[in-house]
């Protein structure tokens, strides 16, 4: 299926009124065509520094800005740190602040759709940003008085890979031009290039010429979302390997800290 975003009729500078919003700089590359078409409003919720190196806003500001998008009021709120310790301390206003300063941009511009990354359960703050996201469109729909849709994309998987948790809205396939940008603002954010190395080794390059984002049935529960079929998320996984090699001193949990926030910030979205 591929949705009229990928009109080229589309005038240049033309705008949807849509927004970007992912957990960490660099998350953008992964809808690169998607951005250039719709040049959303880019909301990042963490500067992408990591256990304990350096941020890297300003890489993923220039991938922003050449798209022709533009950055969003929150652009680096929290350190990874920061953000696993929210995680960790159920900081609730924390992530309600967070939500309300993203609204109050979503409602400014009328904004019609969202995009975030989906839940995975491979990073828990991914897996936040999504519902800081459904958070966002929640009250931002109510106080619009209509329904600004929220699609999702994935970080891990393939671009295309089939989940029973997504029904695709958004196709788009890239044409030599377009395939071209990518893999130049790919190969030149140096702070990804691990990263983009190893999503290029785990999939096949051209599986990164089609972009989908789809749509997470709001019926889902969180649980399902984030854990699926495994025992444990590999978020836990990965902490339980890292507390003991002496790296961490404590595993974030699924249910007892990551469940909980997320739990509390869908409820009271749903009143505030």
């Amino acid at each position: 299926m591929t949705s009229d975003l990928a009109s080229p009729a589309k005038p240049p500078g033309a705008s949807r009124r849509s927004a970007l919003i992912v957990a960490h700089p660099g998350h953008e590359l992964r809808v690169h065509r998607w951005l250039e078409l719709e040049r959303p409003s880019v909301f990042v919720l963490t500067d992408g520094s990591g256990h304990a190196g350096p941020g890297r806003l300003g890489s993923s500001q220039h991938v922003i800005e050449m798209g022709g998008a533009r950055c969003g009021s929150v652009f680096g709120r929290w350190s990874d740190r920061e953000a696993y310790r929210v995680i960790f301390d159920h900081s609730l206003d924390e992530v309600r602040e967070v939500v309300l300063a993203i609204v109050e941009e979503l409602v400014a511009l009328e904004v019609e759709l969202v995009a975030s990354d989906a839940v995975e359960g491979f990073n828990p703050t991914h897996d936040l940003c999504f519902v800081i996201a459904e958070a966002a469109t929640t009250i931002a729909s109510r106080r619009l008085h209509r329904q600004v849709r929220h699609l999702v994309f994935p970080l891990e998987d393939a671009p295309d890979a089939a989940s029973s948790s997504r029904q695709p809205v958004v196709r788009l396939e890239l044409g030599s031009e377009a395939w071209r940008r990518k893999l130049d603002a790919a190969r030149a954010y140096a702070e990804l290039r691990e990263e983009v190395d190893r999503a290029f080794t785990n999939h096949a390059l051209d599986a990164f010429r089609v972009e989908v984002l789809s749509r997470v049935p709001a019926e889902l529960s969180l649980e399902i979302l984030t854990l699926g079929d495994a025992a444990t998320t590999r978020y836990e996984a990965f902490g339980e390997q890292r507390v003991a090699e002496g790296k961490y001193r404590e595993v974030l949990r699924l249910h007892e800290h990551w469940l909980p926030l997320a739990d509390a910030l869908r409820r009271w979205a749903a009143s505030a």
